[in-house]
């Protein structure tokens, strides 16, 4: 598989979920087995560990399907560059998309940190984004979120020297996932 059929893939699954029409592929006891002996994921996420976004319910996949590493503000770190380099690396993983949530806690935490304060390294991981999206004027809070996506999918592409890094923002609202151009 691709990186263009694997988007497709996720973009059709996001579309049942945000229906509510869920096929919960690949999800039984004969699918277990089968992944017994390996994995071969088609996709890897780096997504929020915020509780309303999981992956493989946000595009609705199976066992085996996606490969996923959560953390707060999806903050890229170390150990989750060298996670999805074990994704495109040995696993061969074609596309790496990169979730982040309207609503992020993470991020708005970041955002009300009071000046002065000490700076976490969740905050210090997201200030740039805060920084680029402060001079437009608009919803602070959504822009962050946005810019912060662009900002690890940019970092993640040097990183992994991977062009297929994709940026996506999941509306807690609506249950849709908008995918962002590069």
């Amino acid at each position: 598989m691709d990186a263009k059929a694997a988007l497709r893939l996720l973009q059709e699954g996001n579309d049942r979920h945000a229906r509510g029409a869920h096929g919960h592929p690949r999800r039984d006891p004969a699918r277990r087995a089968e992944l017994v002996p390996g994995q071969k994921p088609w996709a890897a996420v780096l997504g929020c560990s915020d509780s309303r976004v999981p992956p493989e319910i946000v595009f609705d996949q199976g066992l085996g399907d996606l490969f996923v590493v959560r953390t707060a503000g999806h903050v890229c770190d170390e150990t989750v560059v060298a996670s999805l380099g074990y994704a495109v690396g040995p696993l061969n993983v074609p596309l790496v998309v990169v979730l982040g949530p309207t609503g992020c806690g993470a991020v708005k935490a970041a955002i009300e940190q009071p000046p002065g304060a000490p700076e976490g390294p969740l905050d210090a991981a997201i200030r740039p984004a805060i920084e680029r999206a402060r001079p437009g004027g608009g919803d602070l809070w959504a822009e962050t979120v946005r810019f912060h996506v662009q900002g690890t999918v940019e970092g993640l592409r040097r990183a992994l020297g991977h062009p297929a890094v994709v940026g996506a923002l999941y509306d807690l609202a609506s249950g849709r996932v908008e995918f962002l151009t590069p």
